[in-house]
């Protein structure tokens, strides 16, 4: 497969999952360092990180990789109804190729929201032995009501608002975005999903970061992580801090997120003895 030609601040799409995808590259290549590949939320796209994903490769020197998945950004609109189970779908069938697509060697899959949940699928469901850890921010392995309440109002500011507009700054298809993510949310099914399984068998380095007043999700969600995993596991509860840690509590996530990808580092060059 052809990768993408990677540079510093690059932009460009790719193909993955049959949708041309948006991308953007920051910081050193995939054959000069390892790459965070960051996941973005239900609404979000490569646009929506802000400065985070410059941030994160000046203060870890990895490269850093963003892409907008299909129905978000400037990529390809969605096919929908997307199916209930396509957070797994995106994870097994579109994230495999977005890696190779990039020419991925070895990293760091960092999610938020959505975007954590596939992170987490991906580490445990596909035999990757580039993946050297996860990150995940708000993840979702299961619904709550609260969560829901939360996404059934989004639908009625978006239907009542000047929602779709403000996410027309962002989305080439605001109305393929909202509606690729809330109706499967909102769908009467959609209570029932659970994907706490995956856990079990995620065998790398995992950190969690949860804002103490996260309005989708509580801190349930990070038990499980906690419960589950036989892996090494951190997390990190902020305080003053809603579902977007990266935007809420800049500082802190940077450093926290930074301090993981250094301690993989050493691991990953610790010399092994054996007596």
């Amino acid at each position: 497969m052809a990768h993408i030609k990677w540079s510093d601040g690059g932009t460009g799409h790719l193909t993955a999952g049959g949708k041309s995808l948006e991308y953007a590259c920051y910081g050193a290549s995939p054959d000069q360092a390892p790459t965070f590949v960051l996941l973005h939320e239900g609404l979000g796209c490569v646009a929506l990180w802000r400065d985070f994903p410059q941030a994160l490769a000046d203060a870890t020197g990895f490269g850093v990789f963003v892409y907008s998945r299909a129905g978000y950004g400037q990529s390809d609109s969605a096919d929908l109804p997307r199916p209930l189970d396509y957070m797994t779908r995106e994870a097994t069938d579109v994230l495999p190729e977005v890696l190779d697509g990039f020419g991925f060697q070895k990293g760091v899959l960092l999610g938020h929201s959505d975007g954590a949940t596939i992170a987490a699928i991906y580490a445990g469901s596909v035999a990757d032995y580039r993946v050297r850890g996860v990150v995940v921010m708000a993840p979702h392995f299961f619904t709550e009501p609260m969560g829901l309440a939360e996404i059934a109002k989004a639908k009625v500011a978006y239907e009542t608002t000047d929602l779709e507009q403000r996410l027309a700054k962002y989305h080439r298809d605001p109305e393929n975005a909202f509606r690729g993510w809330n109706d499967a949310w909102l769908h009467p099914d959609f209570a029932a999903w659970n994907v706490g399984s995956v856990i079990d068998h995620i065998r790398i380095p995992v950190l969690a970061l949860q804002g103490a007043e996260d309005q989708y999700g509580t801190i349930a969600q990070i038990t499980e992580l906690e419960q589950r995993l036989y892996s090494p596991f951190e997390a990190e509860i902020l305080a003053d801090c809603k579902h977007a840690p990266y935007l809420d509590q800049p500082e802190k996530t940077l450093a926290v997120v930074s301090e993981f990808a250094t301690r993989l580092q050493r691991i990953e060059n610790e010399d092994v003895k054996i007596a």
